[in-house]
Protein backbone atom coordinates (compact mmCIF):
# COMPACT_ATOMS: atom_id res chain seq x y z
CA UNK A 1 0.00 0.00 0.00
CA UNK A 2 1.57 3.31 -1.41
CA UNK A 3 2.45 5.83 1.60
CA UNK A 4 2.07 9.35 1.80
CA UNK A 5 4.34 12.02 3.93
CA UNK A 6 1.85 15.08 3.80
CA UNK A 7 2.95 15.71 7.54
CA UNK A 8 5.75 14.75 9.96
CA UNK A 9 2.82 12.96 11.55
CA UNK A 10 2.55 10.65 8.91
CA UNK A 11 5.94 8.92 10.38
CA UNK A 12 5.64 6.87 13.38
CA UNK A 13 8.74 7.69 16.23
CA UNK A 14 10.83 4.26 14.91
CA UNK A 15 10.58 5.10 11.25
CA UNK A 16 11.74 8.78 11.77
CA UNK A 17 14.66 7.43 13.60
CA UNK A 18 15.28 4.87 11.10
CA UNK A 19 15.54 7.78 8.57
CA UNK A 20 17.70 10.16 10.08
CA UNK A 21 19.79 6.58 10.61
CA UNK A 22 20.20 6.00 6.88
CA UNK A 23 20.47 9.68 6.25
CA UNK A 24 23.43 9.87 8.27
CA UNK A 25 24.52 6.85 6.18
CA UNK A 26 23.83 8.85 2.87
CA UNK A 27 25.75 11.72 4.52
CA UNK A 28 29.14 9.56 5.35
CA UNK A 29 28.92 8.21 2.07
CA UNK A 30 28.01 5.18 2.88
CA UNK A 31 26.29 3.04 -0.02
CA UNK A 32 27.31 6.18 -2.54
CA UNK A 33 27.39 3.99 -5.34
CA UNK A 34 24.08 2.06 -4.65
CA UNK A 35 21.12 3.50 -7.04
CA UNK A 36 18.06 2.19 -5.08
CA UNK A 37 15.69 4.22 -7.29
CA UNK A 38 17.13 3.31 -10.84
CA UNK A 39 14.43 3.71 -13.38
CA UNK A 40 12.56 5.55 -11.22
CA UNK A 41 10.33 9.25 -12.45
CA UNK A 42 9.79 11.18 -9.53
CA UNK A 43 8.31 14.53 -10.47
CA UNK A 44 8.23 17.81 -8.65
CA UNK A 45 4.92 19.22 -9.14
CA UNK A 46 5.36 23.02 -8.21
CA UNK A 47 3.76 26.36 -7.34
CA UNK A 48 5.88 28.28 -5.36
CA UNK A 49 9.23 29.35 -6.34
CA UNK A 50 11.98 27.46 -4.56
CA UNK A 51 15.45 27.16 -3.78
CA UNK A 52 16.80 24.58 -1.20
CA UNK A 53 13.73 22.05 -2.08
CA UNK A 54 14.29 22.17 -5.87
CA UNK A 55 17.79 22.10 -6.13
CA UNK A 56 18.16 19.03 -3.07
CA UNK A 57 15.08 16.51 -4.50
CA UNK A 58 16.31 17.16 -8.08
CA UNK A 59 20.27 16.36 -6.85
CA UNK A 60 18.72 13.60 -4.63
CA UNK A 61 16.85 11.98 -7.15
CA UNK A 62 19.46 11.64 -9.31
CA UNK A 63 22.20 10.57 -6.88
CA UNK A 64 19.62 7.53 -6.14
CA UNK A 65 19.60 6.79 -9.97
CA UNK A 66 15.69 7.80 -10.39
CA UNK A 67 14.89 10.88 -13.03
CA UNK A 68 13.19 14.12 -11.64
CA UNK A 69 10.62 15.81 -13.99
CA UNK A 70 10.44 19.15 -13.01
CA UNK A 71 6.63 20.65 -13.44
CA UNK A 72 5.63 24.01 -13.04
CA UNK A 73 1.81 23.85 -12.46
CA UNK A 74 1.59 26.86 -15.23
CA UNK A 75 2.60 24.34 -18.11
CA UNK A 76 0.03 22.08 -16.95
CA UNK A 77 -3.72 21.94 -17.80
CA UNK A 78 -4.35 22.63 -14.34
CA UNK A 79 -4.03 26.40 -15.16
CA UNK A 80 -7.25 25.36 -18.38
CA UNK A 81 -9.15 24.18 -15.69
CA UNK A 82 -7.99 20.53 -15.11
CA UNK A 83 -9.19 19.36 -11.87
CA UNK A 84 -6.54 18.12 -9.28
CA UNK A 85 -8.46 14.79 -9.05
CA UNK A 86 -7.55 13.84 -13.05
CA UNK A 87 -4.12 15.14 -12.68
CA UNK A 88 -3.32 12.79 -9.87
CA UNK A 89 -4.94 10.22 -11.66
CA UNK A 90 -3.26 10.29 -14.94
CA UNK A 91 0.39 11.11 -13.43
CA UNK A 92 -0.29 8.30 -11.25
CA UNK A 93 0.13 6.44 -14.75
CA UNK A 94 3.17 7.85 -15.35
CA UNK A 95 5.45 8.75 -12.05
CA UNK A 96 6.43 6.76 -9.24
CA UNK A 97 5.71 9.72 -6.78
CA UNK A 98 5.45 13.35 -6.48
CA UNK A 99 6.68 16.31 -4.33
CA UNK A 100 4.28 18.87 -4.64
CA UNK A 101 4.91 22.57 -3.21
CA UNK A 102 2.00 24.29 -3.45
CA UNK A 103 0.10 27.28 -1.27
CA UNK A 104 -3.52 25.23 0.03
CA UNK A 105 -2.73 22.56 2.29
CA UNK A 106 -6.20 21.08 1.13
CA UNK A 107 -4.37 20.63 -2.05
CA UNK A 108 -2.00 18.16 -1.06
CA UNK A 109 -4.96 16.19 0.41
CA UNK A 110 -6.91 16.15 -2.81
CA UNK A 111 -3.81 15.06 -4.98
CA UNK A 112 -2.73 12.28 -2.29
CA UNK A 113 -6.39 10.94 -2.06
CA UNK A 114 -7.08 10.34 -5.78
CA UNK A 115 -3.24 9.01 -6.44
CA UNK A 116 -2.27 5.86 -6.33
CA UNK A 117 1.86 7.07 -6.11
CA UNK A 118 3.32 8.36 -3.13
CA UNK A 119 2.57 12.56 -2.38
CA UNK A 120 5.56 14.21 -0.59
CA UNK A 121 4.76 17.86 0.91
CA UNK A 122 7.54 19.69 -0.30
CA UNK A 123 6.08 23.06 1.46
CA UNK A 124 2.02 23.94 2.15
CA UNK A 125 1.18 27.11 3.98
CA UNK A 126 -0.15 25.10 6.96
CA UNK A 127 3.24 22.50 6.95
CA UNK A 128 7.06 22.32 6.12
CA UNK A 129 7.55 18.87 7.07
CA UNK A 130 10.66 18.48 4.63
CA UNK A 131 12.24 21.15 6.15
CA UNK A 132 11.41 19.52 9.86
CA UNK A 133 13.57 16.41 8.79
CA UNK A 134 16.85 18.38 8.04
CA UNK A 135 16.38 20.26 11.45
CA UNK A 136 15.84 17.11 13.28
CA UNK A 137 18.69 15.43 11.72
CA UNK A 138 20.81 18.96 12.57
CA UNK A 139 20.04 19.15 15.75
CA UNK A 140 20.44 15.15 16.37
CA UNK A 141 24.54 16.21 15.17
CA UNK A 142 25.34 18.78 16.62
CA UNK A 143 23.50 17.67 20.56
CA UNK A 144 24.18 14.47 20.07
CA UNK A 145 20.24 13.49 21.38
CA UNK A 146 16.69 15.06 20.36
CA UNK A 147 14.39 14.21 23.70
CA UNK A 148 15.11 17.12 26.49
CA UNK A 149 17.01 19.19 24.10
CA UNK A 150 15.77 23.22 24.59
CA UNK A 151 14.07 24.38 21.47
CA UNK A 152 13.32 27.84 21.22
CA UNK A 153 11.59 29.60 18.38
CA UNK A 154 11.22 33.07 17.72
CA UNK A 155 8.96 34.67 15.04
CA UNK A 156 5.74 33.68 13.31
CA UNK A 157 4.09 30.94 14.18
CA UNK A 158 4.19 29.62 10.35
CA UNK A 159 4.28 25.94 8.50
CA UNK A 160 7.34 25.67 9.67
CA UNK A 161 6.75 26.21 13.20
CA UNK A 162 4.11 23.77 12.88
CA UNK A 163 6.28 21.22 11.65
CA UNK A 164 8.49 21.74 14.39
CA UNK A 165 5.72 21.10 16.99
CA UNK A 166 5.05 18.13 15.59
CA UNK A 167 9.31 17.17 15.74
CA UNK A 168 8.96 17.76 18.86
CA UNK A 169 5.58 15.09 19.77
CA UNK A 170 7.89 12.36 17.71
CA UNK A 171 11.28 13.29 19.20
CA UNK A 172 10.98 14.32 23.08
CA UNK A 173 12.27 17.99 21.89
CA UNK A 174 11.23 20.73 24.97
CA UNK A 175 10.00 23.39 22.32
CA UNK A 176 9.30 27.05 23.26
CA UNK A 177 7.70 29.25 20.61
CA UNK A 178 7.84 32.98 20.83
CA UNK A 179 5.32 35.09 18.66
CA UNK A 180 3.21 38.14 18.87
CA UNK A 181 -0.43 37.98 20.21
CA UNK A 182 -2.22 36.87 16.84
CA UNK A 183 0.79 35.04 15.33
CA UNK A 184 0.55 31.76 16.71
CA UNK A 185 0.79 28.42 15.50
CA UNK A 186 -1.92 26.99 13.81
CA UNK A 187 -4.26 25.42 17.09
CA UNK A 188 -5.57 22.10 16.12
CA UNK A 189 -1.33 21.13 15.49
CA UNK A 190 -1.03 22.63 18.77
CA UNK A 191 -3.61 21.29 20.60
CA UNK A 192 -2.99 17.77 19.38
CA UNK A 193 0.45 18.19 20.75
CA UNK A 194 -0.21 18.80 23.99
CA UNK A 195 -3.06 16.38 24.68
CA UNK A 196 -0.26 13.63 23.53
CA UNK A 197 2.33 15.07 26.35
CA UNK A 198 4.51 17.00 24.24
CA UNK A 199 6.70 19.76 25.67
CA UNK A 200 4.95 22.89 23.56
CA UNK A 201 4.36 25.68 24.97
CA UNK A 202 3.80 29.42 23.35
CA UNK A 203 4.71 32.98 25.08
CA UNK A 204 4.97 36.45 23.90
CA UNK A 205 8.40 36.96 25.87
CA UNK A 206 11.61 35.80 23.56
CA UNK A 207 13.53 36.45 25.76
CA UNK A 208 11.91 34.21 28.31
CA UNK A 209 11.93 31.23 25.19
CA UNK A 210 15.51 32.18 25.01
CA UNK A 211 16.37 31.69 28.22
CA UNK A 212 18.64 28.70 28.60
CA UNK A 213 17.96 27.38 25.10
CA UNK A 214 20.56 25.01 23.48
CA UNK A 215 18.53 25.89 20.24
CA UNK A 216 17.56 29.48 18.65
CA UNK A 217 15.33 28.72 15.99
CA UNK A 218 13.75 31.90 13.74
CA UNK A 219 12.29 32.11 9.91
CA UNK A 220 11.15 35.17 7.86
CA UNK A 221 8.20 37.28 9.13
CA UNK A 222 6.70 37.07 5.76
CA UNK A 223 5.99 34.18 4.35
CA UNK A 224 5.49 33.89 0.31
CA UNK A 225 2.27 35.26 -0.57
CA UNK A 226 1.78 37.64 2.47
CA UNK A 227 3.44 40.82 0.57
CA UNK A 228 1.02 42.88 1.27
CA UNK A 229 1.66 42.53 4.85
CA UNK A 230 5.39 43.70 4.67
CA UNK A 231 4.71 47.05 7.31
CA UNK A 232 2.07 46.07 9.93
CA UNK A 233 4.31 42.32 10.31
CA UNK A 234 7.81 44.42 10.81
CA UNK A 235 5.77 46.68 12.83
CA UNK A 236 3.96 43.57 15.08
CA UNK A 237 7.64 41.63 15.09
CA UNK A 238 9.66 44.33 16.66
CA UNK A 239 11.70 42.65 19.52
CA UNK A 240 11.42 39.23 17.87
CA UNK A 241 14.96 39.19 16.35
CA UNK A 242 17.90 36.52 17.09
CA UNK A 243 20.71 38.74 17.70
CA UNK A 244 23.53 38.92 20.22
CA UNK A 245 21.93 40.22 23.02
CA UNK A 246 19.48 37.54 22.88
CA UNK A 247 22.11 34.69 21.84
CA UNK A 248 23.75 35.26 25.61
CA UNK A 249 20.31 34.01 27.05
CA UNK A 250 21.11 30.75 25.83
CA UNK A 251 23.35 28.32 26.80
CA UNK A 252 27.23 29.58 26.11
CA UNK A 253 26.47 26.17 22.99
CA UNK A 254 23.40 27.07 22.08
CA UNK A 255 23.10 27.06 18.18
CA UNK A 256 21.36 29.04 16.09
CA UNK A 257 19.50 27.45 13.26
CA UNK A 258 17.22 29.36 10.54
CA UNK A 259 15.22 27.70 7.34
CA UNK A 260 16.49 30.28 5.09
CA UNK A 261 15.95 32.42 3.16
CA UNK A 262 16.80 34.95 5.67
CA UNK A 263 15.99 38.89 5.58
CA UNK A 264 19.00 40.07 7.19
CA UNK A 265 18.67 43.03 9.72
CA UNK A 266 14.61 41.64 10.25
CA UNK A 267 14.39 38.56 11.92
CA UNK A 268 18.17 37.84 12.48
CA UNK A 269 21.24 40.04 12.34
CA UNK A 270 24.35 39.03 10.28
CA UNK A 271 26.69 39.00 13.11
CA UNK A 272 24.45 36.14 14.85
CA UNK A 273 23.76 34.12 10.95
CA UNK A 274 27.43 34.42 10.24
CA UNK A 275 28.50 33.35 13.71
CA UNK A 276 30.51 30.05 14.49
CA UNK A 277 26.79 29.06 16.78
CA UNK A 278 25.29 29.70 13.25
CA UNK A 279 23.82 26.02 11.56
CA UNK A 280 21.76 27.19 8.76
CA UNK A 281 24.05 25.61 5.96
CA UNK A 282 24.35 22.40 7.83
CA UNK A 283 20.37 22.70 7.67
CA UNK A 284 20.35 23.54 3.95
CA UNK A 285 22.49 20.28 3.30
CA UNK A 286 20.98 18.52 5.63
CA UNK A 287 17.96 18.57 3.32
CA UNK A 288 19.42 16.52 0.12
CA UNK A 289 20.47 13.98 2.79
CA UNK A 290 16.95 13.25 4.85
CA UNK A 291 15.07 13.70 1.49
CA UNK A 292 17.07 10.97 -0.32
CA UNK A 293 15.87 8.75 2.99
CA UNK A 294 12.83 9.68 2.72
CA UNK A 295 12.19 9.02 -1.47
CA UNK A 296 14.28 5.78 -0.77
CA UNK A 297 11.78 4.68 2.53
CA UNK A 298 9.09 5.77 0.10
CA UNK A 299 9.62 4.51 -3.67
CA UNK A 300 11.15 2.12 -3.28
Amino acid sequence: MKKDFLTLLDLTPEELQALLKRADEFKSGKDSSACPLIGKSIGLLFNKTSTRTRISFQTGIYQLGAQAIYINTNDLQLGRGESIEDTARVLSRYLHCIVIRTYEHDIINTLAQNSTIPIVNGLTDLHHPCQALADILTIQEKKGRLKGVRMAYIGDGNNVVNSLIEAASLTGIDLTIACPRGYEPDRTIYDNARSKGSKVKILTSPDEAAKDADVLYTDVWISMGQEKEIERKKKKFEGYQINSRLVSLAKPDAIVMHCLPAHRGEEITDEVIDSAQSVVLDQAENRLHTQKALLEMLVR
